[in-house]
């Protein structure tokens, strides 16, 4: 070979190499936005996802605000792309209990439902037991700490899903088609609450004749006046628009309700460790988020409401005394039916000091 055709042979080689690298590169899946972030694998490398996340709150409510203004764009940003999210709020993946068992069977990725798991896993009846919390602070100390993470620590082994991030539905207060003055108004007043059993035995215990029945159904319920009042932190009376067909609310405080972020398990073990991560933090950060949100709607929910007619009774030390001691027999029930209960309520109210 003479040196001439030997520097154009060596030219072809190295111009055939460097198309075939070119064109390696350019099939490389890349995210829109140019690359992933900081912690999070390149598309590349990790599966597209689209996760649904059902909840059963009004579109305004505190929770979709803070999936849509924290969840949902930290999910997709920080996950290069490779999650998208997509929030089914106001029951339309059907009631609570719907919901939930997709989420458990895994044809929906996640949800935030309520308690209603407590039917299975008696320690997540815990924080709706009555007279419990103090004040927001408080809850937040105890579900963020220690006491949270042994309250749904059979989450996964039980029902195959894994707990993301406890959220606040509120102070659950009365709301009526009449003014309850004192602990004896509640006899005869036919109340909506959740088929929970806790929920069920403490209206009893107040007086009133119990209806359960889906929150999908209350507004209905109220306006044709099957019922005569039902149960809520305020922020859900006014986003589901019930103060519409009732006139006042009783500021009893009675129950703190959280929320779950919740997630199936099989899915979130599918995924990067990276996305779950993502999805981890982004959870921890809505949630938080949306107790802000919470608390700091209280008075502007109370004010619009009052606006539009409602009376607000604020109970007396009398008033919430005589509640509780009529609720006492629930707490006896309980401590008589599981024997950690009893410690588990003092280590709780010992947080609020």
């Amino acid at each position: 070979m003479n040196r001439k055709k030997g520097i154009a042979l060596f030219s072809s080689m190295i111009l055939a190499t460097s198309l075939l690298l070119g064109g390696c590169g350019s099939s490389s899946q890349q995210p829109a936005t140019g690359g992933a972030p900081e912690g999070a694998k390149p598309a590349a490398e990790a599966k597209t996802y689209t996760i649904k996340v059902a909840n059963y709150f009004a579109t305004e409510h505190p929770q979709n605000v803070a999936l849509r203004e924290k969840f949902k764009p930290l999910v997709e940003e920080r996950s290069g792309g490779t999650l998208k999210v997509e929030i089914f709020d106001n029951s339309k993946l059907g009631a609570e209990k719907e919901f939930y068992d997709g989420v458990r069977n895994g044809t929906i990725e996640m949800g935030i439902p309520g308690l209603i798991m407590q039917a299975d896993i008696e320690k997540m009846a815990v924080p709706e037991w009555p007279f419990l919390f103090k004040d927001y602070e408080h809850v937040q100390k105890v579900l963020n700490g220690p006491i949270g993470q042994e309250l749904t620590e059979d989450l996964e082994s039980k029902h195959g899903v894994k707990p993301l991030a406890w959220s606040a539905n509120g102070f659950r207060m009365f709301s009526s088609n009449r003014t309850i003055g004192n602990a004896d108004e509640f006899k005869g007043l036919r109340l909506r609450m959740p088929n929970i059993p806790n929920y069920i035995k403490l209206g009893e215990l107040l007086g009133a004749n119990v209806t359960p029945m889906p929150i999908s159904e209350v507004f209905t319920a109220l306006e044709q006046k099957v019922v005569d009042g039902q149960d809520n932190p305020i922020a859900t009376l006014k986003a589901s628009g019930w103060h519409e067909v009732q006139s006042d609310v009783l500021e009893s405080k009675h129950m703190f309700s959280p929320n779950v972020y919740i997630i199936n398990t099989k899915f979130f073990n599918n995924l990067t460790p990276e996305q779950q991560k993502v999805i981890e933090e982004a959870a921890k950060e809505s949630a938080a988020h949306e107790f802000e949100l919470m608390k700091q709607s209280y008075e502007a929910d109370k004010k619009f409401l009052e606006e539009q007619g409602i009376k607000f009774t604020t109970p007396d030390a009398s008033f919430v005394a005589a509640m509780e001691a009529k609720a006492q027999p629930l707490y006896e029930e309980i401590y008589a039916k599981y024997p950690w209960a009893k410690e588990m309520v003092e280590k709780i109210k010992a947080e609020a000091k």
